[in-house]
């Protein structure tokens, strides 16, 4: 049985239905999975009703005579997660069922298909919903850019970190800037001649790399690259994209955010994968074993005194959601949710320990310390 089950329904048209085969094929091998067998796409079924126990979601493309199709007979509305896709605002009444209208659609003509790709993976949950970004930069450099990305990046429902709107008065700057940082999938750095010589853009892109968050370089013109940036992703700028103001192009606007799609997507598939596999050596190391890996990465594990368990890997910061939807799903079953704390506010840390405290049967673990806490799982 699959662990995801996708459907695609209405009338795609045949770029549309090759650019997400293609897409999903990358999907694949950035998050571990097999086709065919983790994960299943289905191309206009009749009917469309996968198991109570995978993920699963449709993407309806609208197109020509597609809004007389009988939906109903297909999918279940009422239950199963939908993304609906109009080619632009105006077509919506011509080209999507009635029944699917009142879902938040995506036009073709305003998004690119990786944007249209990966809504699909966050219906399933293999991308986290919330599109969290973290702008780095030197306030005498590039100010005026920031400030444009900020609204540009907002505009395509991303959640924009910039220091000077994210962080209100009488709070600890440093501590809550690597708590935002903690929290986003990708690190856009705007790299301005002089962006390694301040301590502060030099340390956000170092813990960017500690944390295993991608990072997205948008090297200035006139910007020797650094030796140290090799692995990040890159967008040149040419002269010509940046005016007297220190503004970007839409040009150099429209390519950062194409390559955003793909930098966060990988990204994300890299630290869940990392987090994985730190559980796997600790399970392995005290002689406990991995039964099997469920969706959203969910592990199911037996302790040496075989004790059975449900673990949620978990990346960015916890919160009592992620604490409430693994306890849920483990039943009458023990549960924990893996973490890294580093970075993490300490009046975080100790809301977490209370909330620990308050759900019995639920319970925080540190990534450093898994193998410990699993070795004395029934002393803790």
């Amino acid at each position: 049985m699959p662990l995801y089950e996708l459907a695609v329904l209405g009338t795609p048209s045949a770029e549309q239905l090759g650019t997400l085969q293609e897409l999903l094929l990358a999907a694949c091998r950035q998050f571990g999975l097999d086709l065919g067998r983790d994960i299943t796409l289905t191309i206009q079924p009749e009917e469309f009703r996968p198991s109570f126990r995978s993920a699963a979601a449709a993407i309806f493309f609208g197109g020509i005579d597609s809004v007389n199709v009988d939906i109903a007979k297909v999918i279940d509305c009422e239950t199963m997660t939908i993304l609906p896709v109009a080619s632009s605002d105006a077509a919506v009444n011509t080209e999507i069922p009635p029944p699917l209208r009142r879902l938040n659609c995506l036009f073709a003509d305003k998004v690119s298909p990786e944007r249209i790709f990966h809504a699909l993976l966050e219906c399933v949950g293999l991308l986290p919903r919330q599109r969290r970004v973290f702008l780095s930069y030197r306030r005498n450099e590039a100010t005026p850019a920031a400030v444009q990305l900020f609204a540009e990046l907002s505009a395509r429902q991303f959640e924009v970190f910039l220091d000077t709107q994210g962080i209100g008065p009488a709070v600890d700057f440093q501590e809550t800037l690597w708590h935002q940082l903690c929290d986003v999938d990708v690190l856009v750095m705007l790299e301005t001649p002089a962006y390694f010589e301040s301590r502060w853009t030099s340390a956000e892109y170092g813990r960017a790399l500690a944390k295993g968050i991608g990072v997205l370089r948008i090297q200035w013109p006139d910007t020797t690259p650094s030796i140290h940036t090799g692995t990040a992703s890159l967008v040149e700028v040419v002269p010509e994209e940046l005016d007297m103001a220190g503004q970007l192009a839409q040009s150099a606007i429209d390519r950062i955010c194409t390559q955003l799609e793909n930098v966060r997507s990988l990204s994300h598939a890299t630290r869940h994968l990392s987090m994985v596999t730190a559980v796997q050596d600790a399970i392995q190391q005290v002689e406990g074993k991995i039964d099997g890996i469920g969706t959203n990465r969910i592990m199911y594990l037996t302790l040496r005194s075989g004790r059975k368990l449900l673990v949620q890997p978990t990346i960015g910061v916890p919160t009592s959601i992620i604490l409430q939807e693994t306890f849920e799903r483990a039943g009458a079953e023990e549960s924990a949710v893996v973490y890294d704390h580093f970075g993490l506010k300490r009046s975080w840390q100790s809301h977490m320990n209370w909330l620990a405290q308050k759900v019995p049967g639920a319970r925080w673990i540190k990534k450093t310390d898994a193998a410990w806490d699993f070795g004395g799982w029934e002393a803790m």
